[in-house]
C-alpha cells in the first residue's frame, strides 16, 4: 500500500511545536498498516522537522534559545537580507535541522519512543500555515 497527501498545519509563531497529534489526526490510514514507515516532508525553506521530547516544553524552549544563540539574526556576513532579520537566520536553522522525517509504522501506530514527538521547527517569526507531504508505505495485513 502506498498513500500519499498534503498536511495543511495551521500558523504558528517561532519556535518549536509539537505536531504529533495533527499527523495522527491528519492520516486516519495509519491504523491499517501493519508494518511499513511514513516520511514527512515540509515544502518551506524557512521551517524544519525533528523528533524530540514530547512531554516537558522547556526542553522546546530550550532548543530555539540555543538555536537563536547558535545562528543570530543581523550577523554582518549575511547578504540575504530584503526578507526581513529573521529570514537568513531561518534558512541556516532549516538546513541544521532538515526537511524531513521517516519515521516506522507498527501495528497501526508510529513507532516513536515513550518522550518522543514530532515537532514543526518555525524558525520565522509568522511563517504562515506550513504543508507537509505525508507517504505512507506498508503492509495492510491481517496481524
Amino acid at each position: 500500500m502506498w498513500q500519499q497527501q498534503e498536511i495543511v498545519l495551521r500558523p504558528r509563531s517561532r519556535g518549536f511545536h509539537l505536531v504529533t497529534d495533527e499527523v495522527y489526526a491528519a492520516l486516519p490510514a495509519l491504523a491499517q498498516v501493519r508494518v511499513g514507515l511514513l516520511h514527512l516532508f515540509i515544502r518551506h525553506t524557512s521551517a524544519s522537522l525533528a523528533i524530540n521530547e514530547n512531554a516537558d516544553p522547556d526542553v522546546r524552549g530550550d532548543l530555539e534559545r540555543h538555536f537563536n544563540v547558535m545562528v543570530p539574526e543581523r550577523a554582518p556576513h549575511y547578504e540575504h537580507t530584503l526578507e526581513g532579520p529573521d529570514d537568513m537566520p531561518a534558512h541556516i536553522k532549516s538546513v541544521l535541522i532538515g526537511p524531513d522525517l521517516m519515521i516506522p509504522i507498527g501495528n497501526g501506530r508510529l513507532q516513536l519512543g515513550t518522550w518522543q514527538g514530532i515537532y514543526l521547527c518555525e524558525h520565522r517569526d509568522h511563517g504562515g500555515a506550513r504543508t507537509l507531504v505525508a507517504t505512507i508505505q506498508g503492509d495492510m495485513s491481517p496481524w
